[in-house]
């Protein structure tokens, strides 16, 4: 597989491991979060093959040969932030973060897919994305505004 587009080998005694804890005990990788684990928070969303998942009760095995993308992978080849984590600071979308990556990770698949959609559709596809501190008004402005950039 591969994890933030650099090659991960993955032995075949950690294949039945939860991908969460792969992701955070042996890569560092802990912007995704392992919150309610039944896969209905999104906290723990991450992209595989470009479409989001929450991965809180899948397996490495799951994964094989897959694409995998965290928030750690989004910034841009210079160390600089994706303009739609850029976004999300901008617009005040963010206060304790933990459900950040995962809202981050959902809007970016959405976006690549939607690159021009209304307030409504971006609503929709958000909606199992919870968050408890900012409201969502922040969060639908900043990825309102981050679409310009998928549009090009």
């Amino acid at each position: 597989m591969t994890i933030n587009k650099k090659p991960v080998e993955v032995p075949d005694s950690m294949k039945e491991r939860k991908l969460v804890e792969f992701l955070r005990e042996e890569l560092d990788l802990t912007g995704v979060k392992n919150a309610c684990e039944m896969k209905s928070c999104g906290a723990c969303a991450v992209l595989v093959n470009n479409k989001s998942i929450r991965i809180c009760n899948s397996v490495l095995k799951d994964v094989e040969n897959c694409d995998v993308l965290t928030i750690e992978g989004m910034e841009n080849e210079d160390g600089t932030l994706h303009p739609l984590q850029k976004a999300f600071i901008d617009y005040g979308a963010i206060q304790c973060g933990f459900c950040t990556p995962g809202m981050v990770l959902t809007a970016h698949a959405f976006l690549m897919e939607n690159p021009k959609p209304t307030r409504e559709q971006i609503r929709k596809a958000l909606q199992s994305n919870l968050c408890r501190c900012t409201g969502y008004q922040q969060i639908i402005d900043a990825v309102e505004a981050a679409s310009e950039f998928y549009r090009k």
